[in-house]
């Protein structure tokens, strides 16, 4: 056994007791809390051979080990004294206790980043699965298989991206987020039935695996879209996830498109066109959060379809920016949008008419889809989405010619424009087809 497996099996053995949270409620986090505080204590022995990372043995204490505990510390007392349910406390720590052992376990192998990535994954699903299983045995308390793996996929999509970016000290903050994600999938009630997590699981699986074998997306962007595409599969249905994974396909071989004439001209999206984990996010963000509000839409006093047009609206605006750039950076004499002033191609706020023309093409692609999939948004419905989609581009260039550089970098931008389709989408949608 290799040091680093020893120290991921240590660590994975302090996360098992989060399986006594149920039992001893309050206690529980007196034990974390303890190993904690034990842990600044220890400066060489065993115990420190077992857990120390390399920065500990630099400073001499164990201070990823107190982090680790103190971090279990606090969601076990959320769960005592705020309402976080034990089964989302215990698979929001073992999910990063035996994910990254699984992924140490693969690394043994020589595996490829790609594999090591789904091993955390893996291992952790299986863990916070069995985890929630016991934990609501010990409680006395039921809830369905495929609700307990929609849980367990959700935490381990979202610790596998926040491991992919960040460094093993960070788990702290790793097992936080994935508490209050769960915590929100909790309070939500999501209905989930055996055949679509099993289905939602091997569509974004399957879709993870192709984008980054297609160079189309890194690792971050990677587990990014695989976890948009599961939740927007759950919450929202398949027809929300067409949608998706429309954009996300054309706008990717949109990217490919003359690469290395881009490229020649300076105005190519970095490392062969892989879409990185902010560029997704930047792009697909707002969508999210269309898809979670729709799935709490019992929780507002707004028809579920306001909330397809926010959606609908987002990603047509990210499709249209996508091909706008893609397509009207291989093209002479941009200009400024402001001004329409001549300026060298990959200006921020430039444009030409071929880039705009593909634009409202790649707006009223979108809303096309969402047209034919979805019955109650008809033909004024899709002319909305294409309105939406095209305000939105207008939006990203009129930003990037005034305010992008000094003071928002690319991906802010996206997220803003992002937000102006899906807010012109959502308000056209109330006013004109209400």
């Amino acid at each position: 056994m290799t040091t680093r497996v020893r120290r991921a099996a240590a660590y994975a053995a302090v996360s098992t007791l989060a399986l006594a949270a149920p039992a001893l409620g309050a206690a529980s986090a007196i034990a974390f809390g303890a190993i904690a505080v034990g842990a600044l204590s220890v400066t060489d022995g065993p115990v420190f051979e077992w857990f120390a990372r390399p920065a500990d043995r630099q400073e001499g204490h164990l201070h990823g080990l107190a982090a680790f505990a103190f971090a279990a510390t606090g969601i076990t007392l959320l769960s005592s004294f705020a309402g976080l349910p034990s089964h989302v406390l215990v698979a929001s720590i073992l999910v990063v206790g035996y994910g990254n052992l699984a992924q140490q376990v693969a690394w043994e192998f020589d595996a490829e980043p790609i594999l090591r990535t789904g091993a955390f994954v893996t291992g952790g699903i299986v863990a916070a699965v069995a985890g929630q299983v016991v934990a609501l045995r010990v409680q006395g308390a039921t809830a369905a298989l495929p609700e307990i793996v929609f849980l367990a996929a959700s935490g381990a999509l979202l610790a596998g991206l926040l491991r992919s970016v960040l460094f093993a000290r960070d788990d702290p903050l790793v097992m936080l987020s994935v508490a209050f994600l769960l915590w929100l999938f909790a309070d939500l009630t999501v209905m989930v039935t055996v055949d679509g997590i099993a289905v939602a699981i091997g569509v974004t699986a399957l879709f993870g695996y192709v984008s980054w074998a297609l160079d189309t997306a890194s690792i971050p962007g990677m587990m990014t879209g695989a976890l948009l595409a599961m939740l927007t599969i759950v919450l929202g249905g398949y027809g929300w996830f067409a949608v998706l994974i429309a954009f996300f396909g054309i706008g990717s071989l949109s990217t490919k498109f003359r690469y290395d004439e881009k490229k020649a001209r300076g105005v190519a999206e970095d490392n062969e066109g892989a879409r990185g984990s902010g560029n997704v996010l930047g792009n697909a963000a707002v969508a999210l959060v269309a898809v979670l509000a729709y799935a709490a839409r019992a929780k507002f006093p707004i028809p579920g379809d306001v909330f397809l047009f926010a959606f609908a609206g987002s990603i047509a605006t990210a499709m249209s920016d996508t091909l706008s750039s893609e397509i009207g950076g291989v093209f002479d004499q941009p200009r400024l949008v402001t001004t329409l002033e001549r300026v060298e191609p990959g200006t921020d706020g430039a444009v030409t008419w071929q880039g705009e023309l593909a634009g409202v093409v790649g707006a009223a692609v979108v809303a096309a889809i969402v047209g034919l999939l979805f019955g109650s948004v008809g033909t004024d419905g899709a002319v909305v989405i294409t309105l939406a989609g095209t305000a939105g581009m207008t939006m990203d260039s009129l930003l990037g010619a005034t305010v992008e550089g000094d003071r928002l970098g690319n991906q802010s931008v996206n997220f803003l424009a992002t937000l102006s389709g899906a807010l012109v989408g959502a308000g056209l949608a109330v006013v004109v087809l209400a």
